[in-house]
This record gives C-alpha cells, sequence and structure tokens, in this order.
C-alpha cells in the first residue's frame, strides 16, 4: 500500500495501483475473448455509468471479438459513502420500454460495472436486459466486495474490495476524483 499526495487531497492511500488494474484488465479482458469467442453477433457490452467508464475504454480494448457498447446510468450511492438501497435508473439509452439502441433478443450481454457491493443495483440492470430476452447476461466488476448476502454475482471480477469506500479510476466520492489513475481511500 502506497501513500499518494495530490493537491486538492488531503491523503490518498493507495489499495490497488495503476500497473496491478492494467494488468488484471488486460487478463479480464483475454478471459472473456475466451468466453465469447464463438459468437456469431458482436457482444453487446453495457457500461453502467458513470463509475464503470474508465474500467469499461480500457477493458473493451483487451476483447478481441466484436463488441457494441451501450451504456446505461444506475445509482444507490448518491453524495453518500454507502448505499441508500434505493436503485435508480438514471439514464435508458434508446426508446421506451428499451435500454439499448440495439434489440438485445438472442444476443449475448456482458455488463461492466465498477464495484460490486449489496447487488440491488446490478439485481435491477439485470432485470431490465432479461425482458430483451437475451441469450446470456453475464457480468464483469473490476471489484467485488463479496459480501455474503449480496443479490448479484459477477463471472469476472477484477479485485477483491476492502470493506472500505473507495475512489480512483472511475470511482468517485460525489463526483470526484474519478480520474485518479490508480484505486484507493481517502484520509483525512
Amino acid at each position: 500500500m502506497s501513500v499518494a499526495t495530490h493537491r486538492h487531497l488531503p491523503v490518498f492511500k493507495t489499495r490497488f495501483s495503476t500497473r496491478m488494474i492494467e494488468e488484471r484488465v488486460r487478463a479480464l479482458g483475454r478471459e472473456v475473448t475466451t468466453h465469447y469467442r464463438r459468437c456469431e453477433e458482436p457482444l453487446i457490452v453495457v457500461g453502467i455509468l458513470t463509475g464503470s467508464f474508465v474500467f469499461l475504454a480500457d477493458l473493451v480494448r483487451h476483447i478481441h471479438v466484436p463488441v457494441q457498447v451501450e451504456f446505461m446510468g444506475a445509482s444507490s450511492y448518491g453524495n453518500e459513502t454507502t448505499s441508500s438501497g434505493d436503485v435508480s435508473i438514471t439514464r435508458l439509452r434508446g426508446f421506451p420500454g428499451r435500454w439499448a439502441r440495439t434489440n438485445a433478443t438472442g444476443r449475448h450481454v456482458l455488463v461492466v460495472e465498477d464495484i460490486l457491493d449489496t447487488g440491488r443495483t446490478l439485481q435491477e440492470i439485470q432485470r431490465l436486459i432479461e425482458k430483451e430476452d437475451p441469450s446470456s447476461v453475464e457480468v464483469c466488476t473490476l471489484l467485488n466486495k463479496h459480501r455474503e448476502d449480496a443479490l448479484a454475482e459477477a463471472k469476472w471480477v477484477g479485485f477483491r474490495a476492502p470493506d472500505e469506500f473507495l475512489v480512483g479510476y472511475g470511482l468517485d466520492h460525489a463526483g470526484q476524483y474519478r480520474n485518479l489513475p490508480s484505486i484507493g481511500v481517502i484520509s483525512t
């Protein structure tokens, strides 16, 4: 664990370094490629906004099968450091009743999430996607807190997350710190 200082942060304690993240994302890309290498149509990759955008951008560059990228916005944290338990779908792309521009019927869908905590958000997202009757819906998350009571699971996990509020590499607190290249905790 390293400690980094930033002009606008009191102290940032690194939990996952930039190099660790790069290596793991590359490996996840290989695993996803192997799993979907026989798909006849492009894989639909759904990034959950806003936290997954950095991870998704890096991950899809390491997936070597055709992909089609969509986004869905969801939140259960707001500006707090713990989940409210209420899932809010904040952005749906496409027309009413559809979560994407693309028809997912009979297609493989990979949901890309930044962190899996309670699983409530992911459970709601999967429910919406499954209404389209896809061939499969799998999840790839960068971080997983591995809670025993989690309501959803991920097929691919980057790292086991400590039970701390993490920021950086897309993860935020009240909209800040997404641009940090590593993941860590802020201590005052």
